[in-house]
C-alpha cells in the first residue's frame, strides 16, 4: 500500500444492476440477530440487504479496501438510516481488524478471483477463518467462467470446482453451489 496502487487494486465496477442481493442472502438464511461480514464490500449493496435482515439487534461489518466505496457507503446507510451498519477499512492480505469468532456470516462477491490470481489468499482466507464463529457460514459469490463482459477476464475467472477446492485447502467445509443470477454462483462452506 506504500505506493497508493495497492489500495484499490481490487476496485472494480459495481454488479448492483446484475447480482441480487437478497438472492444471495436467501440462499445463507441469514437471520436476525445474527452479524454479518461483507468481505470486499465494494458500494456495500449486499451490506444494506444484510442490514435489513439482521435487524437492529444484528450487526453488518462492511470491510474494504478502497475508502471512496466505504464513504459512499457510509453515506448510503445514513441516509436509509441504518444504524446496525460499520464499515471498516482493511486491506485483507494484511489483517482484518476483527476479533476472534465474531462473525455468524461473510459473503465475499466477486472478489476471490483478484486474490487469487495476485497469490494473496492464504492470509485473506486464514483472517476470515479466525474472525468466523466455530461453525459459521462463508459464502463465495463468483462469476461464471465465461467468456465476455460482464466481469474478468476469462483467465481469471474460477469455477465452482477451483473455489470448492481453494476453501477446503484453507480448512473450510463445502455446503453446496448454488445459482444466484445470471452471470454468478456461489459457493457455501462453513468453518470447522
Amino acid at each position: 500500500m506504500a505506493d497508493g496502487k495497492q489500495e484499490h487494486k481490487h476496485h472494480g465496477k459495481s454488479t448492483r444492476d446484475i447480482l441480487d442481493p437478497k438472492k444471495i442472502l436467501g440462499v445463507l438464511e441469514l437471520k436476525e440477530g445474527q452479524t454479518f461480514m461483507d468481505a470486499g464490500c465494494g458500494d456495500g449493496y449486499i451490506s444494506i440487504a444484510a442490514s435489513e435482515l439482521v435487524k437492529e439487534s444484528g450487526k453488518i461489518y462492511s470491510v474494504d479496501a478502497y475508502q471512496p466505496s466505504l464513504d459512499g457507503l457510509n453515506q448510503e446507510a445514513k441516509k436509509l438510516q441504518i444504524n446496525n451498519l460499520k464499515t471498516v477499512l482493511a486491506d485483507m492480505t494484511i489483517a482484518v481488524p476483527l476479533e476472534d469468532n465474531l462473525i455468524d456470516v461473510c459473503v465475499m462477491a466477486n472478489v476471490l478471483h483478484g486474490f487469487t490470481s495476485e497469490d494473496t489468499l492464504k492470509t485473506v482466507l486464514t483472517e476470515i477463518r479466525r474472525v468466523l464463529k466455530p461453525g459459521g457460514t462463508f459464502a463465495v459469490v463468483e462469476f461464471i467462467k465465461a467468456d465476455g463482459p460482464p466481469g474478468p477476464s476469462y483467465d481469471v475467472r474460477l469455477t465452482p470446482e477451483d473455489v470448492e477446492e481453494i476453501l477446503e485447502e484453507h480448512g473450510f467445509t463445502i455446503g453446496g453451489t448454488a445459482e444466484v443470477g445470471k452471470y454468478h454462483y456461489l459457493v457455501k462452506s462453513f468453518k470447522k
